[in-house]
């Protein structure tokens, strides 16, 4: 989504072509999208405000959208690297582009992060998209984003965090991929079903598995404080973390 590779090239297939699909077979990314409005909804700040926001892995828009309704004085930098999902949200989310609260990048998270000043954004939002990348390319996102950040900015993701439990875990994406199947078989999506499956491994591959415990510790070790997991629902899960104020 937001880091090219040969693994992430999968977004620019049939995936990212009808990821509206993932509604159906993954209910939960949904909820975590709303879940991420909700929290910014409630966001402390003046009234008179403009909430400065970066989202990372935009894709389709649906989290943005979530965002932008949650939050009338928010204006969102979105940033996606896979133009095929990224042309769906701007032409969704058109109105919001001409009302000046919403805007695009294309470059990858860390390079966009990369362009950005010092304490310059007041919150980063993200949902389904740091999974993807690799471990040493999340420690280096995870740094830029409390880098940009102003004191007391929040981070806010809904995404997949991995159980420690390992068991628990594995039983869960068992469960997860047999609901695939109920749904996308008597659609005869075989094609998607695939794809979905061949991207599964990628997301559990050791070098991607978001582990909760080891999310927290590269939260932490980037300066992160009050970093607290809710809303699981499997494998999915709402996490906040705040850069300390001066």
């Amino acid at each position: 989504m937001t880091t090219r590779s040969a693994n992430d090239a999968i977004f620019s297939t049939v995936i990212g072509k009808e990821y509206e699909m993932l509604k159906l077979i993954c209910p939960a990314s949904t909820e975590m999208s709303r879940l991420v409005g909700v929290t910014i909804g409630t966001y402390p700040h003046q009234d008179s405000e403009e909430l400065y926001l970066v989202e990372l892995g935009g894709g389709t828009g649906i989290t943005t959208l979530s965002i932008l309704s949650a939050h009338e004085h928010v204006k969102i930098l979105s940033i996606d690297s896979e133009p095929t999902m990224q042309n769906q949200a701007k032409q969704h989310l058109a109105q919001w582009v001409q009302a000046g609260r919403l805007s695009f990048s294309g470059d990858d998270a860390l390079t966009a992060l990369q362009k950005l000043a010092d304490n310059s954004v007041d919150i980063v939002a993200t949902a389904y998209t740091t999974h993807n990348f690799l471990h040493s390319y999340r420690e280096q996102v995870l740094k830029e984003i409390f880098r940009v950040l102003k004191p007391k900015g929040l981070f806010v993701n809904g995404d997949r965090y991995g159980l420690d439990d390992l068991r628990l875990h594995t039983q869960t994406i068992q469960d997860e991929v047999k609901s695939w199947f109920k749904v996308l078989t008597p659609l005869k999506r075989n094609d998607l079903l695939e794809q979905w499956l061949v991207h599964l491994f990628n997301d559990e591959s050791e070098d991607h598995l978001m582990r909760e415990s080891v999310a927290f510790t590269q939260m932490q070790a980037a300066g992160f404080i009050n970093i607290e997991l809710t809303h699981r629902q499997g494998v999915s899960a709402l996490v906040t973390a705040y850069k300390p104020g001066l």
